[in-house]
């Protein structure tokens, strides 16, 4: 559990609290809630202390417990905001990339449905060794973070494995801008740009890109990662979203679909990559 979620559990806890100790009918006790509700008094305080996580049949039933039934509301959007754990990239990369890695790793081998929007760079699992070895490199001098970039590669190439496993379905789009961004040496971009071409036909992979001139149903935004319509992964520079609510979830799958409807495909995606190779020159 993320040190940033049960900080909002916590919070979440103290509220309760509050609650219950604000009763418009006096105080309650612990004990005098629990029997209300019928519940152990030992769940009141799990919940009230931040060691156990509410339903939302638990705080509808608290809020009704307490007196307080229009609480109820407040509550759920309480619940709903744990769901999205914030990890900050700070505590993320305390151990540097590596851990990291690893974690997502085990998010994509539970998932066998991946969607993804990535506006700014290459898609990772997509990544060649030497344009991820740029990538770790400059977010770790960014991050201030320790330099595993080597560690953080070979996590990285070992995910790659998955696109050669049946069953599994990656539906990837990048915006055209991604090509052209010189994060990495020309000759690097290069090598990746010939990579991507590469992938195109792959029967696990369906690599869409949105052209520079395309007509756009909604601002390009954030990259994320859909898994299995179970998890979101939403990055930005402090923090990284893991989202899990399926309100929220559902907002992301209409935010690609839409992005989708820009995208080219197959032939006409080969084009804009071999457009994108050729500004960078002859090797």
């Amino acid at each position: 559990m993320s040190t940033d979620f049960q900080q909002a559990r916590v919070a979440l806890g103290e509220r309760l609290r509050e609650l219950r100790t604000r009763s418009p009918e006096g105080r309650l006790t612990g004990l005098q809630l629990a029997e209300r509700l019928g519940w152990a008094q030992s769940k009141v305080s799990k919940l009230e202390n931040g060691r156990q996580t509410a339903t939302e049949a638990d705080l509808r039933a608290w809020a009704r417990g307490v007196g307080q039934p229009q609480a109820a509301e407040e509550l759920l959007a309480r619940l709903h905001a744990l769901e999205t754990h914030a990890r900050s990239w700070r505590r993320q990369l305390t151990a540097g990339h590596r851990p990291v890695q690893d974690a997502l790793n085990a998010e994509y081998e539970r998932s066998a449905v991946l969607r993804a929007w990535e506006g700014a760079m290459i898609v990772g699992i997509l990544q060649t060794a030497d344009y991820a070895r740029a990538i770790f490199t400059r977010y770790a001098e960014l991050q201030q973070s320790p330099r595993d970039a080597e560690a953080a590669v070979r996590a990285r190439m070992k995910r790659q494995e998955l696109l050669y496993q049946p069953g599994r379905m990656f539906h990837i789009i990048m915006w055209e801008a991604a090509l052209h961004a010189l994060i990495c040496p020309p000759a690097v971009l290069r090598a990746q740009l010939d990579r991507l071409a590469g992938i195109i036909g792959m029967d696990t992979v369906e690599l869409g890109v949105i052209p520079l001139t395309a007509s756009l149903k909604i601002p390009p935004a954030n990259a994320f990662w859909i898994y299995d319509e179970r998890l979101v992964i939403v990055e930005d520079w402090h923090t990284e979203l893991w989202v899990e609510d399926a309100d929220s979830i559902a907002v992301y799958q209409r935010t690609w679909d839409r992005l989708r409807d820009s995208a080219v495909y197959g032939a006409d995606a080969h084009r804009v990559i071999t457009r994108a190779r050729n500004t960078l020159g002859p090797p």
